[in-house]
């Protein structure tokens, strides 16, 4: 396969970048989109020129820092899946590839495609965990939990903080991330003693760091790759509202 890529390149936070357009041959169908970048990168090099800066770690759709817009869609056009693993036989011999950072203020671009997704560890960092002491690990059965709850907690738990949310979403909201978040705890007798505390302070957070509001449109959940679903963000919202009903600082 023979494919035409326009990539984002941009040097740093302050300067502005460009697309710039490369012709990558000899593209196994079976290489992942990563690898073929891979291989991209090695042309550069050898060629002297400052190869493309991208994200990665695990290569296996667990981190979610393989954070790429391609051809319009956060991690490319296969549903579910993170571009890691999205294989070059998605596309066509020929096809012209736009490959661009995730697009929103509170991401800022460090360099090419790599994006500064720290917000997201502040909203964690603002309630997004427990501080009661539970003593040692207690028995699985020791604390009996409805299965349908459980699954939905585990549901909630799945999101890997990739920001395809984010960048799907035409207001750059942050909801889904962060309810998921709060719903994971919500739903779990360990995480009731700080549910209110929890969801007002991430809220606020995820509001100072200039996220969008919502726009109901169900994009992030459509883009998500582990598929979490509008339905936690119904959620955050009554605790939310259920918290600040009974807040000390109303």
């Amino acid at each position: 396969m023979k494919i035409t890529l326009k990539v984002w390149r941009q040097k740093n936070p302050s300067e502005k970048g460009a697309f710039e357009t490369y012709q990558v041959d000899n593209v196994s169908p079976d290489m992942s989109f990563l690898e073929m970048f891979d291989v991209l990168n090695e042309d550069l090099t050898r060629e002297g020129k400052d190869p493309i800066h991208f994200d990665h770690d695990c290569r296996e759709g667990i981190c979610g820092m393989c954070s790429m817009y391609i051809n319009g869609k956060p991690h490319g056009p296969k549903d579910a899946i993170t571009t890691c693993q999205l294989h070059m036989r998605s596309f066509q011999d020929g096809e012209i590839i736009v490959v661009e950072p995730w697009r929103a203020s509170a991401f800022p671009v460090l360099k090419d495609l790599v994006v500064d997704r720290s917000s997201f560890d502040r909203i964690i960092q603002a309630g997004g965990y427990t501080n009661v002491n539970t003593g040692g690990v207690p028995d699985a059965n020791e604390i009996p939990i409805p299965k349908t709850i459980a699954d939905k907690a585990m549901d909630a738990a799945q999101c890997i903080g990739c920001g395809a949310c984010v960048a799907a979403c035409k207001n750059a909201s942050a909801m889904l991330f962060t309810a998921a978040k709060v719903s994971q705890l919500a739903l779990l007798p360990q995480g009731q003693v700080e549910r209110k505390t929890r969801v007002e302070r991430m809220v606020a957070q995820m509001e100072e760091e200039g996220f969008g509001n919502c726009t109901n449109t169900g994009a992030c959940s459509a883009v998500c790759p582990k598929e979490i679903g509008q339905e936690h963000i119904a959620r955050m919202n009554r605790e939310y509202l259920a918290a600040k009903a009974t807040s000390d600082n109303v």
